[in-house]
């Protein structure tokens, strides 16, 4: 499995690398009013992923940190309440006992 985790973010890095490359331009962006930035395409597509990737993923790893924190207090509660063991049933009572 982490190979292929390694493989699709090689996969996205190099992909990355080809755009970058071959649109080499200058964009104009038109912010607020009269306000414009003048970058690169690719700085762009970067900021513009990571403006979409960044807030999710901090979201994941916060649930998978509180969901961790949850299930090893579950766990350390399990193992320190211990139960005694349950009684055994009474005999069983028979035709030949009462003679």
């Amino acid at each position: 499995m982490r190979f292929l985790k390694t493989l699709i973010w090689v996969t996205i890095i190099i992909g990355l690398i080809v755009f970058a490359t071959n649109n080499w331009a200058p964009v104009s962006v038109i912010l607020w009013g009269s306000l414009r930035l003048d970058t690169k395409l690719p700085a762009l597509m970067i900021v513009a992923f990571l403006l979409g990737f960044l807030p999710l993923y901090l979201l994941h790893r916060t649930q998978m940190w509180r969901l961790k924190r949850r299930i090893l207090t579950l766990e350390s509660n399990q193992q320190t309440s211990t139960f005694p063991p349950p009684a055994a049933p009474p005999p069983a009572y028979t035709a030949m006992d009462t003679i």
